[in-house]
C-alpha cells in the first residue's frame, strides 16, 4: 500500500519561492490504480519524481509498504525508495538494439550485479534469465514476439517491452506518467489493456497520470485531481473528471465554409519505404487528396499508416515516388514536385507544424517570429533572390535550400552537410525582421490565440505546455499563411487547453480564412475542429467525410474501447445536458 501524506516541494525561480506541490494526501491500495489528472504544470510529473525518489522534497511523509521516507531520510533510505519503485515514461524508447527477451534479460541482470549486460549465451545463467524474461513478456503479452529485435516492434510494442523491463525490478510501487500518450488508438488500447492486466496479476499499486479523460476513466479505480500543486478533487472517476471539465470552455461555433475553391490537390501520390519503427513496409499509391481555401480538413489513422508521409509531401519537403501535389498560386496551378521559379512563393504562403517542435530555448519569441518573418514575410521570396545573386547562388539552389526551412531541424542538418553549407548561409539569405516590424506583426497573432505580448520577451522555458503550443502556432501565423499543415502537435496538452486552442484556431480560420490540414489523435478535437475528415489507413484512404461519422467508424474499427469514454459520455446528464 501506499500512502502520501502533506507532500510539500517548492523551487526557487528567479530569488522567489515557487510552490509546486501544497500538502498533496492521497492512499493506494494494493492492486489499486489510482489516476491523476490535472492542466499543465499543475505539479504532476513533480510528483512522480518525488514518488521515484529522484527528487527531494520539503515536506511531507510517503509510506510504502509501511517504511516511511521524509525529507530527511538517509541517503539509503532514498535508495530504496528508488529500488521499490518503478516508472514508465512517455517519451522514453530507451531499448536495447537487441532481441525483446534480451532487453528485458539485461534489467534482470542489473537486479544481480548493478548493470546492464547479458552473460555467455552457451551459460546455465543465460538460460535461467532467459526463462524469467519469457515470464515478464507474457505478463505484457509479447511472448510471441520474443525473438524479434526491439527496432522492428510498433510503437505499442516498444511501449509494452519498456513496461516489461519496468515489471523485471520487481517493483512495490509502478508509476505510470502519460502512458502512450501520443500513440495512435490502437496502441493507446494495446498499452492501456496491459496495465489492467499486469494490476490483475501483481497486485501492486499503480499511480498513472494522464491528461486524457477517456484514459483515466477506462482504467483508473480512484481520480485524485491535481491543480497548481492542490488537490482539488479525489474519489470516483466520473464524479471528479465531471468536475475538471467544467471547467472546460464551450465549443466556439466551426466557421462555415466560404468558398468551394480547391487550394491545394494531391493526384495519383504514391510512396514505398520500409517503416523501421511499424516493422512493415508503407506502400502507399494512387491518393487523391484536396483541400479548400478556407477549409479546416482533419486526418486520422493508425500509426504507421501513412499520414505523416502525406502530410510532407503535401507541404512540398518530400518528393513522391509518383503523382503531383499542385497549390492554387493566385488562380494559376503550381506544381510543387518539380522546380519552378513560383516554387518559391508558394512555400513562402505554406506552413508545417510537427509533433516534436520546439521553440528555440535561447532566443526570445519576438526573436524567432522576426526570424520567421524574415524567411516568410510578404517580401522574404523577392528579397532572398537579389542576395543570392550577389553571393553567386543561383535560383535552383535558393529553391532548395527554401524548401529546408520547413523541415525538422536533423533533416536541415543532413542535408547542409550533404550540400557543403553552414548554417549561416540562411542568415545571409534572409535576415530577420527589425524588432519594430515583427512586433506589430505579432500582436494581431497573440490577440486571435489569447496571448499575453508580456511573453514575447520571454524564452520557451518561462511558458506553459499549452502557452508553447499557441506560441508555436503564433510563430506560423505570424506570416499569415493561406494554408497550415499541423502534424500532431497537440499531442501531450490537457482537454481544457485543447479546447482552448481549437477554439483559437477556429477564430484564425474565421478571421483571416486560413485553410488548415490537422493530423490528430485526438478524437473529440477532430469531430468539433474540421469541417471533413479523412481516414487513411495502410496507406489507403478508408473513408472520407462528415467529421463525427468518419471518427466513429475509425473508432470501432481500430478496436480502441478506451474511447467510448469521450467527453460527451464521461459528461453525459451533467445539469441535464452533454458537453
Amino acid at each position: 500500500m501506499l500512502l502520501v501524506d502533506g507532500i510539500v516541494k517548492e523551487y526557487e525561480v528567479d530569488s522567489r519561492r515557487i510552490r509546486a506541490l501544497d500538502g498533496v494526501s492521497f492512499k493506494v491500495d494494493d492492486g489499486e490504480i489510482l489516476g491523476i489528472i490535472g492542466r499543465s504544470g499543475g505539479g504532476k510529473s513533480t510528483l512522480m519524481r518525488i514518488l521515484k525518489g529522484i527528487e527531494p522534497f520539503d515536506g511531507g511523509v510517503i509510506d510504502l509498504d509501511q517504511r516511511q521516507i521524509t525529507p530527511d531520510s538517509s541517503e539509503g533510505e532514498m535508495k530504496w525508495l528508488q529500488w521499490a519503485t518503478a516508472i514508465h515514461l512517455q517519451r522514453s524508447f530507451g531499448l536495447w538494439t537487441e532481441s525483446a527477451l534480451e532487453n528485458v534479460m539485461r534489467r534482470l541482470y542489473a537486479n544481480r550485479y548493478g548493470y546492464e549486460a547479458l552473460p555467455p549465451k552457451d551459460s546455465d545463467e543465460y538460460e535461467e534469465l532467459a526463462r524469467s524474461a519469457e515470464k515478464y513478456l507474457a505478463m505484457v503479452g509479447l511472448l510471441h514476439k520474443k525473438h524479434h529485435m526491439a527496432f522492428v516492434l510498433s510503437g505499442g510494442e516498444k511501449q509494452r517491452v519498456l513496461l516489461a523491463r519496468q515489471l523485471a525490478k520487481n517493483p512495490r510501487l509502478l508509476l505510470l506518467d502519460e502512458p502512450a500518450t501520443m500513440t495512435c488508438p490502437k496502441t493507446k488500447q494495446e498499452v492501456l489493456d496491459t496495465i489492467l492486466k499486469v494490476r490483475e496479476e501483481t497486485q501492486i499499486p499503480i499511480v498513472l497520470v494522464s491528461h486524457l479523460p477517456e484514459v483515466i476513466a477506462y482504467v483508473s479505480d480512484r481520480v485524485l485531481w491535481l491543480e497548481e500543486g492542490k488537490v482539488r478533487a479525489k474519489g470516483e472517476p466520473l464524479e471528479v473528471l465531471r468536475e475538471f471539465l467544467s471547467e472546460m470552455p464551450p465549443a466556439a461555433p466551426l466557421p462555415p465554409m466560404r468558398s468551394d475553391e480547391t487550394l491545394l490537390r494531391g493526384n495519383g501520390l504514391a510512396k514505398r519505404y520500409r517503416l523501421l519503427s511499424a516493422g512493415e513496409v508503407l506502400n502507399m499509391r494512387d491518393i487523391g487528396i484536396s483541400v479548400r481555401r478556407g477549409e479546416i480538413l482533419g486526418i486520422v489513422g493508425n500509426s504507421g499508416g501513412g499520414k505523416t508521409t502525406l502530410m510532407k509531401m503535401l507541404a512540398g519537403v518530400l518528393s513522391p515516388d509518383a503523382g503531383s501535389v499542385q497549390f492554387n498560386l493566385d488562380g494559376r496551378w503550381v506544381e510543387l514536385t518539380t522546380y519552378s521559379r513560383e516554387r518559391m512563393e508558394v512555400r513562402r504562403r505554406l506552413g508545417i507544424m510537427y509533433q516534436e517542435f520546439a521553440l528555440s530555448p535561447h532566443s526570445t519569441l519576438l526573436t524567432q517570429i522576426a526570424f520567421r518573418l524574415g524567411v516568410k514575410g510578404p517580401k522574404a521570396v523577392e528579397e532572398a533572390r537579389k542576395r543570392a545573386v550577389e553571393m553567386g547562388i543561383g535560383d535552383m539552389l535558393l529553391d532548395s535550400l527554401y524548401v529546408l526551412m520547413d523541415m525538422q531541424p536533423d533533416e536541415v542538418r543532413e542535408r547542409l552537410r550533404e550540400m557543403g553549407l553552414e548554417p549561416e548561409v540562411f542568415t545571409r539569405l534572409f535576415p530577420a525582421f527589425p524588432a519594430i516590424e515583427a512586433r506589430k506583426y505579432a500582436e494581431p497573432v497573440f490577440e486571435a490565440l489569447g496571448l499575453s505580448l508580456d511573453i514575447l520577451d520571454c524564452t520557451s522555458e518561462h511558458l506553459s505546455g499549452g502557452e508553447k503550443v499557441r506560441a508555436m502556432l503564433a510563430l506560423q501565423m505570424a506570416s499569415n499563411p493561406e494554408l497550415l499543415i499541423l502534424d500532431e502537435p497537440f499531442g501531450d496538452i490537457d482537454p481544457i487547453t485543447l479546447r482552448e486552442v481549437a477554439n483559437y484556431m477556429k477564430r484564425l480560420n474565421a478571421e483571416r480564412g486560413t485553410s488548415f490540414i490537422i493530423v490528430s489523435h485526438h478524437m473529440d478535437f477532430m469531430k468539433e475542429i474540421a469541417h471533413r475528415v479523412v481516414w487513411i489507413e495502410s496507406g489507403r484512404i478508408k473513408a472520407e467525410g462528415d467529421p463525427k461519422e468518419v471518427c466513429n467508424t475509425f473508432i470501432r474499427r481500430s478496436g480502441a474501447k478506451y474511447l467510448e469514454w469521450n467527453i460527451e459520455r464521461i459528461m453525459e446528464g451533467v445539469h441535464g445536458k452533454t458537453a
